[in-house]
């Protein structure tokens, strides 16, 4: 036999409605719940209210549907909010399976760790090869094109000191494994930063590689700002193609393909070329 509280106005129409159900369509139903919820409050905050006492024995079947969501809200608004289990650790202990250790690393032997000016170094390099965030775009800039190109507009071949590749001057390639998890947004932000570049050097290799590769990660049908990027992108090449002096010039080529694509592959007809 367990004892609850319920304010006196609530009790009689509570106790009629759970144990004494009368069918009375939605009504019924939508009225009982919410004098459930009523009750759960006023259980759970104790509430200072005239009260009396209501038995309920849990041993009796149950005789409507509301009998045992009363139940269930009586239980639940006597729970407490957090439980921490009682586990003792002797037992798991004869159980275990696997070892783990949760010492730290073993202290480098005498001349064999690192300095801190090396340590901080080799974060900066890391940090540095890292794709930049979406809304970065300087370092978007510097991780297509290179700081090189970046920081002094040279065109020309990078000049390497040391063997290998510094990709950090001389700028990332548009790789599978980079373009491919560039969502939608992030291809169109890099398309506007290289455009904006783009709006006030000379054409690039690295460039040109970078905006190929971006046009082939748009999807179709374009967003309304990405529609926007790529007439810009068309228009401005044109321009730099009428600075070309020789027609057998390398970028000519390149330039032709971007603005082919901008309006045949995209339809925007009104930038294409008339055929020779």
């Amino acid at each position: 036999m367990n004892l609850f509280c319920l304010p006196v106005s609530r009790c009689v129409l509570l106790d009629f409605l759970a144990f004494n159900p009368v069918n009375f369509g939605n009504i019924l139903f939508t009225t009982s719940i919410a004098i459930l919820n009523v009750f759960s409050d006023f259980v759970k905050n104790r509430r200072n209210v005239p009260l009396v006492l209501l038995h309920m024995n849990k041993a009796q079947p149950y005789s409507h549907f509301l009998h045992l969501l009363l139940i269930c809200r009586i239980e639940a608004a006597q729970c407490p909010d957090v439980v921490v289990a009682q586990i003792d650790p002797k037992k798991l202990k004869r159980k275990q399976s696997v070892n783990v250790s949760l010492s730290g690393c073993q202290p480098a032997p005498e001349g064999y760790s690192p300095t801190l000016q090396w340590q901080q170094q080799q974060v900066a390099q890391f940090s540095s090869v890292r794709q930049p965030k979406s809304e970065d775009e300087e370092g978007w800039k510097k991780f297509c094109l290179g700081e090189r190109l970046c920081a002094e507009g040279a065109v020309g071949p990078a000049t390497n000191e040391g063997p290998g590749i510094d990709y950090v001057q001389i700028g990332f390639p548009p790789l599978l494994s980079i373009v491919s998890r560039m969502n939608q947004a992030t291809v169109t932000s890099v398309l506007e930063y290289l455009s904006n570049w783009f709006g006030e050097r000379d054409f690039t290799p690295e460039l040109g590689r970078w905006l190929y590769a971006l046009l082939a990660c748009l999807e179709k049908p374009l967003l309304p700002e990405a529609h926007s990027l790529i007439r810009q992108l068309a228009r401005r090449c044109s321009e730099v193609r009428l600075l070309v002096d020789n027609k057998d010039d390398e970028r000519v080529p390149a330039l032709n393909l971007l603005i082919c694509l901008v309006s045949r592959y995209f339809d925007q007809r009104d930038l294409a070329d008339e055929p020779s």
